[in-house]
């Protein structure tokens, strides 16, 4: 059964457009490369503390691989990982599994 990652996101101060622009420009193309499915990405309205983005995986292994493809890749590890934290506030990282209801117009 298919299943959802909503990945909530504290930006720095300051730091949410930049943030944007390397979600928009590196991870999100670099993940899709790798077989995810990237189903939305956002930015708080009004908060400038809010970045949110929804992954779709078809089962629990695939979610397996693709994380092991994704970040356990040498381009993760050397050009990505060592710049999240200058953007993020990474204990504040939140991810909910979401599983879509009977009657979601997104499934």
């Amino acid at each position: 059964m298919a299943f959802f990652e909503l990945r909530q996101y504290k930006p720095w101060p300051g730091k949410v457009d930049a943030w944007v622009k390397i979600m928009e420009e590196e991870i999100i193309p670099f993940q899709v490369s790798k077989g995810m499915v990237i189903c939305g990405s956002y930015k708080g309205e009004t908060d400038e503390e809010v970045y949110v983005w929804i992954r779709r995986f078809d089962s629990e292994e695939q979610r397996v691989q693709q994380y092991k493809d994704v970040y356990e890749s040498e381009y993760w590890k050397t050009q990505i990982a060592p710049r999240v934290p200058e953007y993020l506030d990474r204990p504040a990282i939140k991810v909910t599994r979401l599983v879509a209801t009977p009657r979601s117009p997104v499934q």
